[in-house]
């Protein structure tokens, strides 16, 4: 659990540069945390921004490194440019085109690694070869508590809401907003959601602990994994009330339904809070965490397909 005084400073560090997003009734039950609306598209900008400004300059010397799919380099990219220094990010070579070409926008450098190499890059905390400071998408105090930031804003403008639904990729959105909720709405809900076909919090929460998975890619590429990453069962587990595994088909849904509805572009991660909330009748809030996709993956969505 991220302590709440570090979530605060976290709010005070990144400050007015992080849209406080609006929160959208979509029916009578169901609210949408508009996350997908930020500068780079994703909620990453709240946790890159804390753990950079949170850094010193002689530990920002040689730049800063992390390792993402798309949306986590997106927000370092903006941070490093924001304050001089050069970003890498080591993206697995079959990441998003769209998400990657937006980090170079920002001016961030990415090396193309295999899914494998990403992975344990993540888990070791680093890459060989490659100086700068490791920002972690997920494990890192400072990006959790920029997270965090969020439950913050939900507590303060929605007073009954029962459940928040939050996708989980490694788990530091969770750990995050679940930290700050958990805190000032104790009897609120933490509910997770994967795309089936990579869900090892659900697994986790069947088993009792971390277990292998079946694991297979897909159009949901910003949430989900092969597992868990060592630390984040244990920070995490006791903050989350339910996790979901949410069949491909029912997050397309919702990505349509966002569309129709919302007037929202989401990405499949974006809108997987969304899918795993339509079966409940309490009152949720979904995190739609963004809207990076692919035009020729939202194309397929739109006209009724699952990619």
């Amino acid at each position: 659990m991220i302590p709440l005084e570090e979530i605060r400073r976290a709010r005070e560090r990144i400050g007015g540069d992080v849209l406080r997003t609006p929160l959208v009734q979509l029916d009578e039950r169901t609210w949408l945390k508009l996350e997908c609306l930020q500068p780079i598209g994703s909620f990453k900008l709240r946790g890159a921004l804390s753990a950079v400004r949170a850094a010193s300059p002689s530990e920002l010397a040689d730049g800063v490194v992390t390792a993402s799919a798309g949306n986590m380099g997106q927000g370092v990219a903006w941070a490093a440019r924001e304050v001089g220094v050069r970003a890498r990010i080591v993206a697995p070579d079959d990441a998003p085109r769209a998400k990657l070409d937006a980090v170079e926008r920002l001016g961030g450098e990415i090396i193309p690694v295999s899914h494998e190499a990403w992975w344990q890059a993540m888990v070791d905390r680093r890459y060989d070869g490659i100086a700068g400071l490791f920002v972690h998408p997920v494990e890192d105090d400072a990006v959790m508590a920029g997270n965090g930031t969020i439950g913050l804003e939900l507590v303060e403008d929605l007073a009954g809401f029962d459940t928040v639904v939050i996708p989980w990729g490694g788990g530091g959105l969770t750990t995050g907003i679940a930290s700050a909720v958990k805190a000032l709405r104790p009897d609120a809900r933490v509910v997770t959601a994967e795309p089936e076909t990579a869900a090892p919090m659900a697994a986790a929460r069947r088993a009792g602990g971390p277990t292998e998975i079946d694991f297979r890619q897909s159009f949901v590429d910003g949430a989900g994994g092969r597992g868990l990453l060592p630390t984040m069962w244990d920070r995490a587990s006791g903050l989350v009330d339910e996790a979901v595994a949410v069949p491909l088909v029912e997050v397309a849904d919702a990505m349509r339904l966002l569309a129709s509805r919302a007037h929202v572009v989401a990405e499949g991660a974006g809108a997987l809070a969304l899918a795993a909330s339509r079966h409940r009748e309490d009152r949720c809030v979904c995190i739609v965490s963004g809207g990076n996709v692919d035009a020729a993956v939202l194309a397929k969505v739109l006209l009724g397909e699952t990619p």
